[in-house]
């Protein structure tokens, strides 16, 4: 939803005044030599070894400073090589303890408690001055004096991150006060970096020396360019190339307090107003290595149920049951597929959380409704906030107190306003409040039984700031206005120093106060937990209660879309990016979005299509359902205010959409075999190109293509006017999936100008591939059942090749993914070609659920041939004749290289078999004999 804070952020001035602002604070306390340094730095006073190989040691300050606040004393470090390619470097006071991430929401191993190591290292004295500390694949080194530390990768003697000061270097040494933290690296020149969020990032998906990065969550629309938007992710991966060889790593600083990050692209400060310094650093050295072991830390993406990879239409303003059951007929009308229709909170009473409007939304024919839906396979959600309405006659509010659940302030509910009026916020680090919050969950369920959950507005979002009360003599809100409007009597807080900390960061892009539209940071939770602490995990909490909440409904796997995240929400809900814009700059903004939370383990992520407001062209609806229908999330989303933007409201866009979506709905088995796979091992469903080609430097920076999965790369039309776009095609032959005849192929990588009339998008399959692929439909439960067609892809015209693909089929209402149940079937799918002879095969484990279902293959394409021994000679499959079996079709078609490369003047040919009929369920080898 929008509110007035995003609204009037529309204008060009808060951009130019962010940057600004930002560049002041670099400077505005700069030093003689426009070095700003805060303190002085530590001094190793003693160290040791632990039992289990860890290091620990105590630092001493060597010079305090009383810019923002005193520093502390005496500080504890520990470093330990967790796995063979994971190193924590931990940093607290050394005489008491600090708000750190919670454990019980992020599981991890605790570092030793400071009462045990502080008596041990008093007696250890006269340390050396400079020392390694190796682990299989990380080396870490510290200097004494002022302490600093080091991260080398051991195979190449590369330094990954270097906390050194010297006096010209513009940052300070290690500083530790109670409310400001800073820490630097230095980076060489040459480094990409990625990550940071959640911004929206105008120079694409890398880093931008100078831009902003400021992490605290907070509920300004995504149309801000550089700035602290819904989610906090401080973590960054980097990407570099010496001498043709490429290595990733990733550091994750894991702190909820707010930051800012400058990056000026040969070091990084991070400059923290609370917390510890928790790093942890990733060896790679692939990037899927990276993602591997980020989120083996901070949690495995949840498993999606099959149909929410299909489509999903939303609107803010279906007012009525009618409107929404128009929508769904429509669809159905323009034959453009269709899996979830959502409300925004057009069904509740008053915008109250867990109720139904009986006018517009009467229970018994929305049950009628959902009935019908349900049983052709389609489903319903719904939005709901945190901010529960203060209504003495609302039950969710009064069983809510009756369960002391919400966040206090000066010992009562701290009062806020959202969409129902004046509202009180869940405290979900309480354990009963998450008890509570299942309840509703359940009441909610039994009254309406919908198939997911949308949590909006969790950053936490609030009208109004600072200490509120409801006004006497006059009705807030009052129904007649904008309901985003604060009408609650208000008084600024700035009387502790949580509420006005020494250090701003630049929240919203402006430094505004660290409460502002949201909590007060001096509100307490669960065992006196300061808002100001907590702040940016709120929303990630509200997604593990909801989560868990869901979870114990019917066992069935949950879905859950929720705007504000923080590291390890991929573990519990998928995400959207929030109010965008319906501009051609905003569509391209959302594939850099999109990426970065494929990097920070959030791989279910999407954009609104068309652009939350103000309505698009109809020209631009049609290229973003051509992005969108490759999105991972594919939703149409809409404000209240805006004209009506369904897909099928122009001609035009409805022709475009059941282009792309009809090729969405052919892939759905790949993207969910890549569902399960980001599972298994964190790899993003959508993909930066380099991290298939990450020894390429050529597209390190580029941000308007992306892959799905290792081998489907989009290529879409980004602006106005143009029926043409200029590809990169990184070395390797490529096939269109739009003329699985047509080739690129080129040696070193090459841009190509590729034709895109107004209804088409560009995808392309890579070489060495299968693409498991079925018939579509109109809703993934019918298209899931139709017959299988695998594309084989060799290198244009190789005489000896492989290629890879696999498939994951499994009852998705089940809540795990895995194998072993008794509901799944992984089918490994292999293709060779050698010695004038063509093989593809499969191998199968636990195939009996696929039988059950009986799928089958029906045809094989295979691509890439060499021409003169193209044609089929013999064909068997297991070991059987096929030539001369009735309904089987062999043809044979040659290729079109359209970059003119390829393979000198020898001509390539795919040849496809139809009409196979084999068990998808059960190994097959099928052989042919090329003459």
């Amino acid at each position: 939803m929008v509110s007035p804070h995003r609204l009037a952020s529309l204008c060009l001035s808060s951009l130019l005044l962010t940057l600004v602002l930002f560049a002041s604070e670099v400077t505005s306390s700069s030093s003689s030599n426009n070095v700003t340094k805060i303190g002085n730095g530590y001094s190793l006073v003693s160290i040791e070894e632990t039992h289990d190989g860890a290091l620990v040691g105590l630092l001493q300050i060597n010079k305090k400073t009383k810019i923002y606040g005193p520093d502390i004393p005496l500080l504890r470090f520990y470093a330990k090589h967790e796995t063979d390619n994971r190193l924590r470097v931990h940093i607290t006071d050394a005489n008491k303890q600090r708000w750190e991430v919670p454990y019980n929401l992020i599981p991890r191993e605790q570092p030793p408690t400071l009462t045990q190591t502080i008596g041990k290292m008093k007696k250890v004295i006269n340390p050396i001055e400079v020392s390694e500390y190796s682990g299989s694949e990380l080396l870490f080194s510290y200097i004494s004096n002022p302490f600093s530390f080091s991260v080398k990768r051991k195979s190449n003697g590369e330094t990954l991150f270097n906390s050194t000061s010297i006096s010209s270097d513009p940052f300070s040494s290690l500083v530790f006060k109670d409310q400001y933290l800073e820490i630097s690296t230095k980076l060489p020149k040459d480094a990409s970096l990625y990550g940071l969020g959640e911004n929206t990032q105008p120079h694409g998906i890398k880093l931008y020396p100078s831009d902003p990065y400021t992490l605290y969550t907070t509920d300004i629309s995504a149309i801000n360019l550089n700035a602290d938007l819904y989610g906090s992710h401080p973590m960054y991966m980097d990407l570099r190339n010496n001498g043709g060889e490429a290595s990733a790593h990733a550091v994750l600083l894991l702190n909820s307090n707010g930051m800012d990050v400058f990056y000026r692209g040969n070091s990084l400060t991070y400059k923290v107003i609370g917390g510890v310094f928790d790093f942890y650093f990733f060896s790679g050295p692939t990037p899927l290595n990276v993602v591997d072991q980020y989120t083996s830390l901070i949690g495995r993406p949840a498993p999606m149920p099959y149909w929410a990879f299909g489509f999903h239409q939303c609107r803010w303003g279906y007012h009525n049951l009618s409107v929404v059951e128009d929508v769904v007929d429509s669809y159905k009308k323009a034959q453009i597929p269709l899996d979830v229709i959502w409300n925004d909170d057009d069904h509740m009473d008053g915008h109250k959380d867990f109720t139904l409007n009986p006018n517009n939304y009467p229970r018994p024919k929305l049950l009628n409704f959902l009935n019908k839906i349900h049983n052709i396979g389609m489903k319903y959600i719904v939005i709901i906030d945190p901010g529960i309405g203060v209504n003495s006659s609302y039950g969710v509010y009064q069983r809510g107190l009756a369960n002391d659940v919400f966040i206090k302030y000066e010992g009562e509910p701290f009062l806020a306003q959202v969409w129902p009026g004046a509202v009180n916020f869940p405290d979900f680090l309480n354990p009963k409040t998450v008890s509570w919050w299942g309840d509703e969950i359940r009441r909610f369920h039994e009254l309406v039984p919908v198939d997911g959950l949308w949590i909006d507005m969790n950053e936490a979002s609030n009208f109004c700031s600072g200490k509120c009360t409801i006004p006497k003599g006059k009705i807030c809100p009052s129904g007649t206005g904008p309901g985003w409007i604060c009408c609650l009597d208000c008084k600024n807080i700035t009387k502790t120093r949580w509420d006005d900390p020494p250090y701003k960061i630049n929240a919203s892009g402006i430094q505004a106060p660290i409460g502002y539209k949201t909590i007060a940071t001096s509100a307490t939770h669960y065992n006196g937990v300061l808002e100001y602490d907590a702040h940016s995990i709120y929303g990630f909490s509200q997604s593990v209660a909801t989560h868990k909440g869901l979870l114990g409904l019917e066992g069935k796997r949950p879905f859950i879309l929720s705007r504000s995240t923080y590291v390890g929400s991929g573990k519990y809900a998928a995400h959207w990016t929030g109010d965008n814009q319906g501009t051609w700059e905003n569509l391209r903004y959302s594939i850099s979005t999109m990426l970065n939370f494929g990097i920070f383990g959030v791989p279910m992520v999407g954009s609104d299509i068309c652009g939350f407001y103000p309505q698009p062209t109809e020209e631009l609806c049609n290229r973003w359902i051509e992005v969108g229908a490759f999105y991972p999330f594919s939703r149409d989303h809409a404000n209240y205010y805006s004209p009506r933007q369904e897909l099928y409201q122009w001609d035009s866009v409805a022709q475009s959409a059941r282009n792309a979506l009809g090729i969405r709905y052919k892939i759905l088995p790949y993207l969910y075999t890549l569902n399960y796979e980001a599972h298994v091992s964190g790899s993003p469903i959508a993909r930066p190109l380099f991290f298939t080609f990450p020894s390429y430097t050529e597209c390190y920076g580029l941000s308007t293509q992306f892959l799905l999965g290792s081998s489907l790369m989009i290529s879409p039309v980004l602006e106005q006017g143009k029926t043409q776009v200029k590809a990169l095609f990184p070395p390797g032959s490529w096939y269109s999936l739009l003329d699985w005849t047509h080739t690129i192929t080129s040696k070193g990588g090459t841009y190509v100008t590729l034709d895109a009339p107004l209804h088409v998008v560009n995808v392309h399959l890579y070489q060495n591939t299968i693409l498991p692929m079925q018939q579509g439909g109109l809703i993934s439960k019918e298209a899931r059942t139709t017959p299988f067609t695998l594309i084989v892809t060799f290198p244009a015209g190789a005489t000896e090749g492989e290629a890879k693909g696999t498939l994951f089929i499994d009852d998705d209402e089940r809540p795990e993914i895995k194998l072993g149940n008794g509901y799944s079937s992984f089918i490994d799918l292999y293709a060779s070609v050698k010695q004038g002879g063509v093989k593809v095969w499969s191998e199968v484990q636990e195939g009996k659920f696929a039988l059950d279902q009986g799928l089958i293959i029906d045809s094989i394409s295979v691509l890439g041939l060499e021409a003169n021994v193209g044609a089929v000679a013999s064909l068997e499959l297991d070991g059987k004749p096929l030539i001369g079996k009735s309904g089987l079709d062999v043809t044979t078609s040659e290729h079109v290289n359209l970059n003119g490369e390829g393979n000198g003047e020898s001509k390539t040919v795919m040849v496809a078999l139809r009409g196979l009929s084999i068990p998808v369920g059960k190994n097959f080898a099928m052989t042919w004999k090329m003459g």
